[in-house]
């Protein structure tokens, strides 16, 4: 493998051309692109150390490409003694490329373990201050995804009261990031207590009284950073099924409704899904759900949710909800994850009959009409070709008899080769 030298050279370095065009083409890209310095370069002054440092990450770098992990391991072993150079002044930056690369290869060694881990992890936190506390969290995410939750909680703990200078408003940041995580190591634990208590026949007081202690301790937090602006789905989710556990619905319930209409928080599709879910295990008015879909088809026409949506238009007895029933389910049928689906199209079906009984026939076909303009394009190439047809005959025949019973409406006037073994679109007649 070439130097990093090479492979971050401009294109133009590797060939020579004299004729004028392709000088203009290079001096475009020159200027167009925006090149990586290399992380360890030969330079006209460097010593037999600097050299010696610069194979070896080539070495390193060649036999992870190749998933040599054991040559990979032997090289590695040695080149951490760059951190002992004080003269090139970029001991963050290798104390970085040294953790991303020694934690890589142990993942993918065979022989690794946990101990390797730990050792590396230490060694590269007291290398480099700017990046201790992010790798604090990341040893205990390890620490967690191998069942040592307790290691893991006490890694965060040590990372939260580590302090270097004055504290910057990233360092800031990252400290309440560390905060929430290990909160929700105790909501982890929390779940364990749980479980325990709740299966005993017997359950113990002094069980009962640690479980509301961990609680409490994840509670504080959770519930602070979700003072700030972001998407914190698991956080949510841990937070309110402590909440629900302790039956503090109106609390659950507050902090659903902020985390999905706070206009500070970003445009977040599950914010509304932990919202519509939450009220429908409590039996939720009718309304309240509607009107939490209704945004969440806003966001993402295409959600599995939108079936559910149209069943609570469909049951609704507003007269216009029908209509919007109609709509939801186009909008469903309009992305190619719902084109087989034979629920959604029986939807349709109930919706066109609905729509049949309530209105004369020519209202329908001006309601439809309306829904349909600007689909009557393309929607018979997505839906209704002899593709299709031969497709749908072969898979579900159920798809295509539904389908075919509702080309009528949805087209009229069009000549579609989608033709299922009867002709069932006259009902609509």
């Amino acid at each position: 493998m070439d130097d990093l030298e090479t492979e971050f050279r401009p294109p133009e370095e590797f060939g020579q051309d004299d004729s004028s065009d392709s000088n203009s083409t290079k001096e475009t890209a020159k200027s167009k692109l925006r090149l990586v310095e290399p992380i360890f370069k030969e330079t006209p002054r460097e010593t037999g150390f600097h050299k010696s440092t610069r194979i070896c990450l080539q070495r390193i770098r060649e036999a992870m490409l190749h998933h040599r992990w054991q040559e990979a391991a032997e090289y590695m072993s040695s080149y951490p003694q760059v951190l002992e150079d004080t003269t090139g002044g970029t001991s963050q930056h290798l104390t970085e490329v040294i953790w991303r690369m020694g934690t890589e290869i142990l993942h993918h060694h065979p022989n690794s373990k946990m101990d390797d881990y730990n050792n590396i992890y230490e060694r590269m936190k007291h290398s480099g201050v700017k990046h201790y506390l992010m790798i604090s969290l990341e040893h205990s995410f390890h620490l967690l995804v191998n069942g040592q939750i307790e290691d893991a909680k006490r890694q965060l703990s040590i990372a939260e009261s580590w302090r270097y200078g004055k504290q910057s408003a990233g360092q800031s940041q990252r400290i309440k990031l560390l905060q929430a995580y290990r909160s929700l190591l105790d909501y982890v634990i929390w779940c364990d207590k749980k479980f325990t208590h709740c299966s005993s026949d017997d359950p113990d007081a002094g069980d009962n009284q640690e479980m509301h202690s961990y609680f409490r301790q994840s509670a504080v937090n959770l519930k602070e950073i979700l003072k700030n602006p972001g998407i914190w789905d698991p956080f949510i989710l841990s937070y309110t099924d402590m909440l629900e556990f302790y039956e503090d619905h109106e609390e659950a319930l507050k902090v659903l409704n902020d985390y999905a209409y706070d206009n500070t928080f970003p445009p977040n599709p599950n914010a509304h899904v932990y919202l519509y879910q939450y009220l429908k295990r409590h039996d939720a008015p009718e309304r309240k759900l509607i009107k939490v879909l209704k945004i969440l088809h806003a966001l993402v026409p295409s959600h599995e949710l939108m079936l559910e949506y149209c069943s609570l238009l469909l049951q609704s007895e507003k007269e216009g909800d029908i209509q919007k029933a109609l709509g939801v389910t186009l909008d469903m049928l309009d992305y190619a994850c719902w084109k087989s689906n034979l629920d959604a199209w029986n939807c349709l079906k109930t919706i066109i009959h609905k729509l049949k009984l309530q209105y004369k026939w020519r209202r329908l076909e001006d309601i439809v009409s309306e829904k349909m303009a600007a689909r009557k394009d393309w929607w018979p190439a997505l839906h209704f070709t002899s593709f299709h047809a031969s497709k749908d005959s072969e898979e579900n025949p159920e798809l295509m008899e539904v389908k075919a019973s509702l080309t009528t409406v949805l087209c009229p006037g069009q000549v579609l080769n989608y033709t299922a073994g009867k002709t069932i679109s006259g009902e609509w007649t």
